[in-house]
């Protein structure tokens, strides 16, 4: 390729990345900070039922991708790529700088979760037309036989979206203090969010449309009705199938086991301290990121299918061995605690003339260097404990433990081959899912697949699989904290035969 193509393309990559990765830093912001949300948003009474709430509303926005990929898909097919893409950038930053003023629960009511349920449904329609636009945009730019080597660039700005929002929330949380942090420092990252969405409007507002587009409609061979061609043809409709469960379910699993839910799990299954969750998975993605690069890189050469189905052969077989380590790594029932330095305090907190919370505080540490902050609150009412639902004690444990170095690198080392999955998935899909689609319906057709795939199968599964840990653990489950798993090696299982099947090599080459 010539100095003056590849300038060009770099170009290119870099407006689509930086706008991309802008959008995905605003959905994951949601998520890194659900366990800080859900105590704002939605009633305090019972944590857990609170949590999910809030995974389900984080889950809301992914369920309404596929919407906002018909919607924007039909635009970019119509009026072009470039001005689409530049909508849902403004849309997406503008809800999430809103989600950061909104008042808490205790201020205005069901109002606060109500605002952002619809806040987080704009989010996700913005980012079911993003995607598909800006892999479309690099793809139709890019020289024949090089796709999953440029488009494997977008493919990082997913990861590389979670890394800014975990630093950034890393940094404000070490600014302020705790108290601060847990008032009002958690919408800062919110807030952030529109500084950057300018900074990315400025430099998309001068990029030109896709070259290949351009033509296609200079020659009038755009489509007037691109969900009927792409979904009414059952020719097309036969290669949207294919693409949704034969590749994007089991990458949407994939790729949410390796970054969410394990973040999910080390904060919420293993109590590990905030903190040190947000930078040890963002150690894991720096070091995992170049590998989307390589396996984009890596198809070109030997093909989409096999590295693809590679991954998910590869994560559906290491998973529990995987999640097992990873909570066995800090079970406090396998290390020695020393005794002489534990600490009780209790302390009590007045809420009204009638209700008041008992709070113990026991502090522990052990021989191997961890610390163990154990929070025990009980809720009295008129001098009688009270009784939660199920007619028990009203009893909350919260429990952090700030974890070892010896500790803390072994977990990053387990995350990171979860990351290395998902660049064996997701790294190729973008060049696959251009070429499996013709260009005057490639935006609409290529976006529905990818975000059911991502936004149905993917993002459902915080949700599914917190549940299914909380059921078994309720049910006195000793290896509870692996009943989530089941969820994405299912998907991945089913997705994987088909993908074996029905994909075939031909298929890379359809629109190339």
């Amino acid at each position: 390729m010539s100095d003056k193509k590849t300038t060009g393309i770099w170009k290119v990559i870099s407006a689509s990345s930086m706008g991309t990765m802008i959008e995905w830093y605003d959905f994951y912001i949601f998520g890194s900070l659900a366990v800080v949300i859900s105590t704002k948003f939605f009633p305090s009474d019972n944590p857990t039922a609170a949590f999910l709430s809030t995974l389900a509303t984080f889950a809301a926005g992914f369920v309404v991708r596929p919407f906002g990929a018909l919607f924007f898909g039909r635009l970019g097919d119509i009026i072009g790529r470039k001005y689409t893409f530049m909508v849902t950038l403004l849309l997406m930053g503008g809800a999430t700088f809103l989600i950061g003023c909104i008042p808490s629960y205790e201020t205005i009511g069901f109002m606060a979760p109500l605002l952002v349920l619809v806040l987080r449904l704009l989010q996700g329609l913005a980012l079911g037309g993003e995607y598909g636009g800006a892999a479309t945009y690099v793809a139709e730019h890019a020289p024949a036989g090089q796709k999953g080597y440029w488009t494997s660039w977008i493919q990082t700005t997913a990861t590389v979206g979670l890394f800014i929002s975990l630093m950034v929330i890393l940094i404000t949380k070490s600014t302020l203090s705790k108290e601060a942090f847990d008032e009002w420092g958690w919408r800062v990252p919110f807030w952030v969010s529109i500084l950057m969405v300018l900074v990315s409007y400025m430099i998309r507002k001068n990029m030109h449309e896709s070259p290949v587009f351009a033509k296609a409609k200079e020659e009038g061979k755009t489509s007037t009705n691109p969900l009927k061609e792409s979904f009414g043809n059952k020719y097309n409709l036969k290669f949207v199938l294919l693409a949704l469960f034969g590749a994007t379910m089991g990458q949407g699993v994939v790729w949410y086991t390796g970054q969410f839910y394990a973040m999910n799990f080390l904060k919420t299954v293993m109590s590990v301290d905030s903190s040190q969750v947000d930078m040890l998975l963002g150690i894991a993605l720096i070091l995992g990121t170049p590998f989307f690069i390589f396996f984009g890189w890596l198809s070109d050469k030997i093909g989409r299918k096999y590295i693809m189905m590679g991954g998910m052969l590869i994560a559906i077989l290491l998973y529990r061995p995987i999640y097992k380590q990873m909570y066995k790594t800090t079970d406090l029932t396998l290390k020695t605690e020393v005794v002489a330095n534990t600490k009780v305090v209790p302390s009590m907190k007045e809420i009204d003339a009638t209700k008041m919370d008992s709070i113990y505080t026991t502090t522990k540490t052990y021989t191997d260097g961890t610390a163990v902050e154990e929070i025990q609150t009980k809720h009295f009412e008129a001098g009688k404990i009270m009784l939660d639902d199920k007619g028990k004690d009203k009893i909350e444990t919260k429990v952090t433990k700030s974890i070892n170095s010896s500790d803390k690198w072994m977990l990053v080392f387990l995350v990171f081959i979860q990351v290395i999955f998902v660049t064996m998935v997701y790294g190729p899909i973008a060049a696959f899912l251009v070429e499996m689609f013709p260009v005057k319906i490639r935006y609409t057709s290529m976006s529905l697949p990818y975000h059911v795939g991502n936004g149905i199968f993917g993002g459902l599964l915080p949700a599914i699989s917190t549940y299914f840990v909380t059921s078994a653990k309720d049910a006195g489950n000793p290896e509870f904290y692996l009943e989530g798993l089941w969820y994405p090696i299912g998907i991945a299982a089913v997705c994987f035969v088909i993908g074996m099947i029905y994909i075939d090599r031909k298929i890379n080459t359809l629109h190339d």
